[in-house]
């Protein structure tokens, strides 16, 4: 195969092979989400969706069977604040990862914990953090042994 014909065999898979990418990149040359992918509130749901989206996955979530809390939601431009009050501490972890996945852009929580609940907490990783004889458990810094 003489060099001309390689060069125009190269040149033409580079083309075909470049019609290809050019559908699944965007003209202004960032990458763009895929509509599928992107958060509720960027695809533009209106706020009153998102407050529905997060309230229902409050109700189907075992959260709700299991305590007797009530958290409130108000959603504004996107952004969800939550409200309420819990004896479990990790209520409000879970209910900020809810209102994400409820199509908040951002979550405000104004949950409050319980003192029952964080004392709870707090007894809980005081008694991991001691040894068997009920001695806090401290950290040891030990050297690397170089050998030459």
């Amino acid at each position: 195969m003489s060099v001309t014909k390689y060069l125009f065999v190269l040149a033409l898979t580079a083309v075909l092979t470049g019609f290809g990418q050019a559908a699944t990149v965007p003209s202004s040359g960032t990458a763009a989400p895929k509509a599928a992918n992107a958060a509720p509130a960027q695809r533009g749901l209106p706020d009153a969706q998102i407050e529905r989206n997060i309230r229902a996955r409050f109700a189907r979530s075992k959260m709700t069977l299991v305590s007797k809390e009530k958290f409130t939601v108000t959603v504004k431009d996107g952004v969800a604040m939550l409200e309420g009050k819990t004896n479990v501490i990790q209520h409000k972890g879970v209910a900020t990862r809810l209102a994400k996945l409820g199509g908040a852009i951002a979550v405000l929580n104004h949950i409050e914990v319980s003192e029952e609940a964080r004392a709870k907490a707090a007894a809980r990783l005081a008694r991991y953090r001691q040894d068997k004889a009920g001695a806090p458990v401290r950290a040891k810094v030990v050297t690397p042994v170089v050998t030459p």
